[in-house]
Parts: C-alpha cells; structure tokens; sequence
C-alpha cells in the first residue's frame, strides 16, 4: 500500500514552524533539563550522565526499548570522539536520534497522479478520544485546500455521537459525507460511501470506523468485514490505513499500537495532541517499535495544526535553542 501525500514537504512556512516549537515545548524542557543537570562539571560521559540521560528519555515516552538503543549508540559515539560538553552530547543525541527516524522513515513526496488509484481510500482507526475524528475534519480541511474532491464515511456506528460529530466537521470543512443511522452496518456505510466516490470523481475518501467494540476479536473481524466489502467496489482498497494515537497518553499510546496492528494491516500513524503533553518522546518509540511511517502530528487546535511529519523539521525545533 501507498502512502499519500498531497503537500510539498520543502514547503515548510513560518507557521508551522512556530507551531511544532510550541507543541514540543513541554517534552524539550522536560528533556534538556536533565541532560543539563546530567552534564553539569562533567568532562566526559560517565554512568551518572547516561543514567540520567536516560532517564530523560523514558520521562519523555521515548519507550524502554528505543532509549536503550539510543544509550547504546551514544555510548559508543562518545567513546570514539570523546565528548566533553552539553554541546557535544546535543549534537550527539540530535544525530542518532535522526538517525533512528531515517531507518522508519518513508517516502512522504507521493502525490495523488497517474501512479496512484483514484479515488484514494484512506481508512481510519483509533480508540475513542484519541483525536480521530478531528484528525479526520482537518485532514478534509487539507486535501480540499489542495483542491481536491474530498468525500467522508461515517462508519463508526457504534457510538451515538460519532456520526453527528464527523457531520459536524465536514459541515464544517464544506465536503460531503455519507451516513446512515446508529447501529447501522459499518460495512455498509463504507460500501456506499465507495460508490458515491466513484460516481462523483472524488479524490480521497477518508473512512471514520469503530474505536472501540467488546473485545478483540470482535474488532479485528470487524475491520476485517469493512476492507472485504470495500473490495467489492475498488478491489485494492482501503490504500492507506491511519493509525491515530494520542500522544500525551505515553505509553498507554504504545498498547493501542500493538491492538490496531495485531487487528489490522496499518500502514501510517497520526500522533495527536502532541502540544499538552511533555511525552513527544512517543514519536521516537512509536516509529521504531512498530517500525510504521508516523505520517502526521497534532501540535494544536487550529485546523492547521496538524501537520505532515518532517523528522528533519521535528528533530530541529527539539534541538534548538539548546
């Protein structure tokens, strides 16, 4: 499966800027104030630094395993260059950890063309108050500024508020949506959301689904029963499985990670409220452990605040001003 990507990812604006410096505000002080503290007289890197180091990155949600990684790259680093300051451990820690986004990273400059199926089936899953279905309005609020035809499925009908709040949001970004009452088939809805793509030359489809059924099981199957059906209609459907996370939750983030890919086939991830939280760290481990694309951040409010992921762009305002 592909990934889409409707915007320049050289086409970086002040704005966004601005915005991820002040979503990542809370984990670079959280962060930085202990490899501070760490380094303080210290001439070169001994226990106490790494120890402490250490302990920023598990503070940070960066995860056991990824900072354990880390710990071990720098060890090494700093045994072959033998470092002697905060700068030089920063420049370290900066570098590896780019190092380690580039091994998960994916090629984020597709763009809807010959090359890739129209319309374009992006499935969405997630918990419940994750962000899913902002993250849904906004990513409507995205493509339609590209000028592309944006059509949405309310699939999730099993909550009583989850089809008004996505009729909300696509009132609100001014794209259609297909719906049908609570308790409705989901498989249903995705069916004749597909068909009205097709017959009215949408661009993207975005389909919302459950976040949330009695068990396991009965979510893997039904996940399972919504790809069948959509492949009735476009038989490589959905081309792009989202993944949302809310990444103030830490490590509880890490869990709906390993349900959603044991229960389906996910191929990008959106990591939302990254702007309340001093846990951005989970961007690191998410992308290592799971070793899938984190695609988009929430770094605020605003419709434009979720953002295409840029390690690049993430690692530097992590690191500057350091």
């Amino acid at each position: 499966m592909g990934i889409l990507n409707i915007f320049n990812p050289d086409s970086k604006d002040n704005n966004n800027s601005s915005s991820l410096d002040q979503g990542l505000a809370k984990t670079k002080e959280n962060l930085f104030k202990r490899i501070s503290r760490a380094v303080a007289g210290k001439s070169r890197v001994d226990d106490e630094v790494l120890d402490e180091l250490e302990e920023g990155l598990i503070s940070a949600d960066v995860g056991v395993e990824t900072t354990l990684r880390i710990i071990e790259r720098i060890q090494k680093r700093a045994a072959a260059e033998k470092y002697l300051n905060t700068a030089e451990l920063n420049t370290i820690l900066k570098s590896e950890i780019l190092s380690l986004l580039a091994e998960n990273s994916e090629n984020s400059s597709l763009t809807i063309s010959g090359d890739l199926p129209k319309p374009y089936v992006i499935m969405v899953v997630g918990v419940n108050g994750v962000g899913k279905t902002t993250t849904i309005g906004k990513l409507a609020y995205m493509f339609k500024n590209q000028g592309k035809r944006v059509l949405l499925g309310a699939a999730d009908t099993f909550r009583a508020a989850a089809v008004e709040q996505l009729t909300i949001w696509a009132n609100r970004v001014d794209v259609p949506i297909v719906k049908q009452q609570m308790g409705s088939d989901p498989a249903a809805v995705a069916f004749d959301t597909l068909n009205s793509a097709k017959s009215n030359d949408t661009d993207v489809v975005i389909i919302d689904t459950a976040g949330r059924l009695h068990n396991k099981v009965n979510l893997m199957n039904e996940l399972s029963k919504i790809r069948r059906v959509m492949q009735k209609v476009i038989p490589d459907a959905p081309h792009e499985v989202l993944l949302v996370l809310d990444g103030s939750t830490g490590q509880n983030a890490f869990a709906q990670a390993r349900e959603f890919t044991s229960a389906t086939d996910v191929t990008a991830i959106a990591l939302t409220k990254l702007d309340g939280t001093a846990k951005g760290g989970v961007v690191l481990g998410i992308s290592d452990q799971f070793k899938i694309p984190v695609k988009y951040i929430g770094v605020g409010e605003k419709m434009t605040d979720l953002q295409i992921f840029d390690r690049v762009a993430f690692v530097e305002s992590l690191f500057r001003n350091v």
